[in-house]
């Protein structure tokens, strides 16, 4: 039940800034890339990723890589497993699974 109130909280918070974490602080580059439709918002990303990939989100950074761009998630799994994921931000399709311990 608390996973489930992480994620609606962070959503919650998500849909008021739709791209709340930036590695760099690169937001004018981001939401340019928002209203242009290369990215999708981050609260529709993490809407998608909590279905099969549930926990809390500690960490997002949007990346551009070789031409893409990239949402990069640290997600702490319940039993202490830390989760990185690579989701492309304009399909929020899976890239990269990366687990281990926190």
């Amino acid at each position: 039940m608390r996973t489930t109130l992480a994620i609606a909280t962070l959503l919650a918070a998500a849909a008021l800034t739709p791209l709340a974490s930036l590695a760099d602080g690169d937001h004018d580059r981001a939401r340019a890339a928002l209203r242009a439709g290369e990215v999708l918002p981050l609260h529709v990303v993490l809407e998608r990723v909590a279905r099969d990939h549930p926990g809390n989100v500690l960490e997002v950074e949007l990346e551009r890589e070789k031409g893409l761009w990239i949402y990069e998630l640290k997600i702490l799994q319940s039993g202490g497993s830390l989760l990185r994921l690579k989701v492309d931000a304009k399909t929020a399709e899976l890239i990269k699974r990366r687990e281990g311990r926190h």
